[in-house]
């Protein structure tokens, strides 16, 4: 072989090298980002050691099933598991009794489903014991019951279909119990749940940030491991995490999501995530928890950890000027909220604005 030939032999194998070398380079420059590995297994992340948690969720009372969070530094007491009917937010008809009943015997006269149409449907005994409302109980005696349909939620007022469903369902419970029931006139009831229904569309928020990745794309197991660093837990739903109030039985404070299927991949550490998303359901969470506030530091956080930016849901960035302003927004509505004794958190506002 002459000195031509090896010389260009030893170009080629170098160029080749080079090639090969520019596409591994190139190749892990645009795979997702990893998690790091933990020191420890006792330092793991949540999400690795959490497989059977569930969030604190919207329903089934805002069961808080994660440990360590009792009241918190704020002092906010639990609040009740499932709140009672109110007078604020419900149609109530009292429902006279001749005796006494068992809750057995209530339990067995209870419709199939709680609902009227799209509205939540509830009936309470007045414990002989007691003399606290509450929903039937084996083996409790009752003195009278009440039903209840709620006026209005997100899917719009009571109507006249509606509070004419409530009226035959608690009829048919009445017959069952041998009770008299007292229903409220329908046309007035109706007209409170479209005023209630009113303000509540004039004062709901439901705030969305989204994270988006400035240059790598992020791997699920990525974005778990960021966001467990800022306090969140993996949820229900593949693809959801949420951020837990400071006291138990209380809604989340926030809520993280990603797209699902790159949740539910066979292997997600090779989906690769260009977007997640921050959310806010301003009515659900008290005042006091300071929730906007996270939301802000949550997000400046996130970004500078993951190489993102936070923008609204078109992608525009959000100045600091702007978040100040949305803010300020809050309060006016925090003052609105309050104003109705429909403060943002309470249980009659979480029923309301659900």
């Amino acid at each position: 072989m002459s000195t031509l030939q090896i010389s260009l032999a030893i170009a080629g194998g170098a160029v080749l090298a080079a090639v090969v070398a520019y596409n591994t380079w190139t190749s892990r420059k645009n795979e997702p980002r990893k998690p790091e590995p933990e020191p420890e297994a006792s330092d793991a992340a949540p999400e690795a050691s959490s497989a059977g948690r569930v969030e604190p969720g919207l329903e089934d009372g805002f069961a808080d099933t994660q440990p360590g969070h009792g009241t918190g530094s704020l002092g906010l007491p639990p609040l009740e598991r499932k709140p009672g009917l109110d007078s604020l937010i419900d149609v109530i008809a009292p429902l006279t009794l001749e005796g006494l009943v068992s809750g057995d015997a209530a339990l067995a006269a209870l419709p199939h489903t709680r609902r009227a149409g799209s509205k939540p449907f509830a009936i309470e005994g007045l414990n002989e014991a007691s003399q606290h409302w509450e929903t039937p109980v084996p083996g409790q005696r009752y003195t009278a019951f009440q039903a209840g349909v709620q006026l209005a939620n997100r899917t719009g007022a009571l109507n006249e279909i509606e509070f004419s469903e409530f009226v035959m369902k608690t009829q048919a419970f009445a017959d069952a119990v041998n009770a008299a029931p007292e229903f409220p006139d329908m046309l007035h009831e109706v007209a409170r749940g479209r005023e209630l229904d009113q303000f509540a569309s004039d004062h709901d928020a439901q705030l969305s940030f989204s994270l988006r990745a400035r240059h790598a794309a992020w791997s699920p197991g990525y974005v778990q491991q960021n966001a467990a660093r800022q306090g969140f837990v993996p949820g229900a739903i593949p693809g959801r995490m949420v951020l837990p109030a400071s006291a138990a039985g209380l809604p989340p404070l926030l809520g993280l999501s990603y797209d699902a299927q790159a949740a539910m991949a066979e292997d997600p550490e090779q989906s690769a995530l260009r977007e997640i998303a921050l959310h806010l359901d301003v009515p659900q969470v008290l005042r006091a928890e300071h929730p906007f506030t996270r939301l802000r530091e949550v997000a400046q956080a996130l970004a500078e950890s993951m190489d993102g930016a936070v923008t609204d849901q078109n992608g525009n960035l959000i100045p600091e000027q702007a978040m100040d302003t949305i803010g300020t927004d809050l309060e006016q509505l925090y003052d609105a909220l309050d104003s109705r004794d429909l403060a943002a958190g309470s249980p009659q506002a979480r029923r309301l604005f659900s």
